[in-house]
């Protein structure tokens, strides 16, 4: 735990990299809070402007108020930049411009990049944070110029057709979950090819930078013997599983409920892209808020999962819960040793696994026991929706985001922030630095269960 030592400045990388957060959010603040943001006539609070400035660099989507009733073109342009902020990561950004101007990447700056994409070593950042960069534009201008060429059918100039691409196109691949249409996706229920391109563009942005970074290297095939690590393997594999269990799991919920009288198709879809947005975009093509409770509670669940470690998601993410499971299962089966794919996982990593679910479980209940005493409006349904939608930086809601009173949206803030940073980096922020230990007890077995 090296990594943990104290920097001259007297504070940890973890802290460090929590602090780059911080001013990233002050000045997202301060750019939203330039004159030119808002619309003539319209003020926003600080307060709301705060919400959107962590709802934007957490890649979240959550927002107080109308987007595109609120902010002028410049306004967009803003929000749009910070969306590339939080996607792409800041310390990532900051090493993308320090090479640009051909400054050397330290030791410092290396362990900061580590900590931020969840990486377990330092070898090699510095060309991490290249290919995502390269890979994460180069899906973005895929998706705005096939939406841009297709939404000219819906919009009657070029130019609202490239503000609409370019926006959805940015908006899905950083699973932000912004619109500037007031109604997220939904005008386009019944247009799968946009529903297809979003799709693919909130997978390739919540299924994590390296497992894309394995897929180019193997579709080059340069590398002799090339062979995907097993981070890959179980990200893949658990996101496959999430998709299809949320989509069966949301069209068995739904389909004598809001999806009756529906075409099977147009169900299908619908069961679908929301099972996929759940993962952390937040875009919807149907009114949420028609949705039984039975299916709340379990987008809800799949929210609190969240995305791929290294992504632009947020949640325990799809390799804590796969290992958790994992262990549960080899626990049943009466082994210690938990094998996947030929390989065996790590036990570190099966503690960070149930401390990550623990530690977000007492968080999310901390919250809704705040939130059921200053939000009285709201059901407890809404709630644990509205919870998880931050927690798992997807944007979703049920409709009450802008009701929240001033205490409801400082835990909101605090719940996207923390899901954006990660709760590994969170819980080491608190812990500050590790003290070494040079003796040890006696082990001592206790009754379990």
């Amino acid at each position: 735990m090296r990594i943990k030592r104290k920097t001259k400045q007297g504070i940890t990388p973890f802290q460090m990299l929590v602090s780059y957060y911080f001013i990233a959010i002050a000045v997202s603040f301060g750019l939203l809070s330039l004159p030119w943001v808002l619309k003539p006539g319209i003020e926003v609070p600080a307060i709301d402007t705060l919400f959107t400035a962590v709802s934007a660099v957490s890649v979240t989507g959550l927002t107080v108020f109308d987007i595109s009733h609120t902010y002028t073109g410049f306004g967009i342009v803003m929000l749009l930049i910070i969306l590339q902020f939080g996607a792409i990561g800041i310390m990532s950004l900051g090493t993308f411009i320090w090479l640009l101007v051909g400054k050397k990447i330290g030791m410092r700056e290396r362990q900061l990049i580590m900590i931020d994409h969840n990486q377990t070593s330092i070898a090699g950042v510095v060309h991490l944070i290249q290919e995502i960069a390269k890979i994460l534009f180069a899906i973005e201008a895929f998706g705005a110029i096939i939406l841009t060429v297709h939404f000219k059918r819906y919009f009657e100039t070029w130019e609202e057709s490239i503000v609409h691409g370019v926006f959805t196109s940015i908006s899905a691949t950083t699973n932000g979950g912004f619109d500037i249409t007031g109604m997220s996706l939904q005008q386009f229920h019944l247009d799968y090819f946009v529903q297809f391109v979003t799709m693919l563009l909130i997978v390739l942005g919540a299924i994590g930078f390296p497992v894309l970074i394995e897929v180019k290297a193997f579709l080059k095939r340069k590398t002799p013997g090339f062979r995907f690590s097993l981070f890959t393997k179980i990200t893949t594999a658990t996101y496959g599983v999430l998709f299809v269990i949320g989509s069966l799991g949301i069209y068995i919920l739904e389909i004598f409920q809001s999806f009756k009288g529906m075409k099977w198709h147009e169900a299908i879809f619908s069961a679908m892209y929301h099972s996929v947005s759940t993962r952390s975009a937040g875009l919807t093509t149907y009114d949420v808020r028609t949705f039984s409770e039975a299916t709340d509670i379990f987008m809800s669940f799949l929210m609190f999962i969240g995305s791929s470690p290294s992504s632009v998601g947020g949640g325990i993410r799809t390799t804590t819960f796969a290992i958790a499971i994992l262990f549960l299962i080899t626990f049943a089966n009466g082994r210690n040793e938990v094998q996947i794919f030929g390989k065996e996982i790590h036990q570190i990593d099966m503690f960070r696994s149930f401390a990550v679910i623990f530690l977000a479980l007492f968080m999310v209940l901390g919250a809704m026991i705040i939130l059921l005493i200053t939000e009285p409006q709201a059901t407890t349904t809404q709630i644990i929706f509205e919870i998880t939608s931050a927690f798992g930086t997807c944007g979703m809601s049920l409709g009450i985001t802008n009701e929240l009173s001033f205490i409801g949206k400082g835990v909101i803030i605090v719940l996207m922030f923390i899901g954006r940073v990660g709760l590994i980096s969170f819980l080491y922020t608190l812990g500050g630095k590790t003290k070494k230990v040079n003796y040890r007890y006696p082990k001592e077995r206790v009754i379990i269960g």
